[in-house]
């Protein structure tokens, strides 16, 4: 096929498109994150939780965070791994490599050391399960030593490496905490782990199909990559520099109708901020642990969609004592259009309707 020549708009499109935030809303919260490959479990919730305000950013009105929990709790459709919800189906895909699980030595001696406190975890959750962390006894004969949070916190520590290893699984949520149990009794029977090898061939394969558009090599991040090696087809997009990939299945169709969403600021549109500069001509940053004075935009700013582009940020808040949705601000990063504006106050409707807030206030 050769190298795809994509212009910036024709990228912006393939991007939007395979995050499900065009027109064509979808109607089912499973599939939804069967396409996404995953939702970020966050509790910062000055308007939603992430994992429910990307839900609703695609899903509308229809969805409840109840869904999510039944989801995750009841019908076993999703599963919590690594502070990421994906689609069960892909739970062989995470467990790939299990076995050599924890690959850090350190964490491989102090498991050694303390293999007794694992089964007695095991055992008990056996018996008990599902289990909170504070529910779980330490048993541990070393500590887990760490100049950071994970000091001593022996339990969180090896459930930690538990699941890592496929030993332990999520079953669900006690408010902020997770609970426990075996994954016999979470993952479904008759559970296909592939190869290491297989298992990275697809989740490049997944990850570039939510993505549309990605980089093959970049910057190693945390939990979730941004690149996806050298699946789908090479590009080059007008007015960046190096080789993208492109997922095939985006170019089968022109047609897009584009709409307006209020984007969480670890919605996978935006995730990637190099990627958003360079097809959006979005700059961002997530100002909550900057001192008030120092933030441009706010606490918790919500950047804002409109058709193909990433046309401002809303300052917001959730004040639920007093049932109402305070906008700060909105800034427009180019100037609003009368279609625009009138867009963006029929979704921040949308949003305090969601959230059961009876009325809107903005700042003087």
């Amino acid at each position: 096929m050769g190298v795809l020549r994509l212009t910036r708009q024709q990228a912006r499109r393939v991007a939007v498109r395979a995050q499900l935030l065009t027109a064509d809303r979808p109607t089912d919260l499973a599939a939804m994150v069967q396409d996404l490959t995953l939702l970020q479990v966050d509790p910062t919730a000055a308007i939603a939780p992430n994992a429910d305000l990307v839900a609703w950013s695609r899903l509308g009105a229809s969805y409840q965070p109840a869904h999510l929990r039944q989801a995750l709790e009841v019908d076993r459709t999703l599963f919590e791994y690594n502070a990421l919800i994906r689609p069960t189906s892909d739970v062989g895909l995470y467990l790939a490599g299990a076995a050599e699980q924890p690959t850090w030595e350190r964490a491989r001696e102090w498991m050694r050391k303390n293999d007794g406190f694992r089964r007695d975890i095991l055992q008990l959750l056996g018996e008990r399960g599902p289990l909170t962390s504070r529910e779980i006894p330490d048993t541990s004969v070393e500590p887990w030593a760490s100049a950071g949070w994970s000091n001593a916190r022996n339990v969180t520590k090896m459930l930690d490496c538990l699941i890592s290893r496929g030993e332990v699984a999520i079953a669900g949520r006690a408010g902020r905490e997770r609970k426990w149990d075996l994954p016999k009794r979470v993952y479904p029977a008759g559970l296909v782990v592939p190869s290491v090898e297989e298992a990275t061939q697809q989740k490049n394969e997944r990850r570039l199909r939510s993505l549309g558009i990605a980089r093959a090599k970049g910057t190693e991040v945390p939990v979730e990559p941004w690149i996806v090696g050298y699946v789908g087809e090479p590009a080059e997009v007008e007015g960046t520099k190096g080789e993208w990939r492109v997922d095939p299945a985006a170019l089968e169709t022109d047609d897009f109708a584009g709409r307006t969403a209020f984007l969480s600021p670890f919605d996978r549109l935006i995730h990637n901020r190099g990627r958003a500069e360079e097809l959006f001509d979005f700059e961002y940053t997530l100002e909550m642990y900057k001192p008030a004075a120092k933030r441009r935009w706010g606490y918790f700013a919500l950047p804002i969609l409109h058709g193909d582009q990433l046309v401002g940020k809303l300052d917001a808040i959730a004040d639920r004592k007093a049932s109402v949705l305070r906008v700060n601000a909105i800034h427009q990063d180019v100037p609003f259009k009368r279609a625009t504006s009138k867009a963006v106050q029929t979704e921040l409707e949308n949003l305090a309707q969601w959230l059961g807030l009876a009325d809107i206030q903005h700042a003087l």
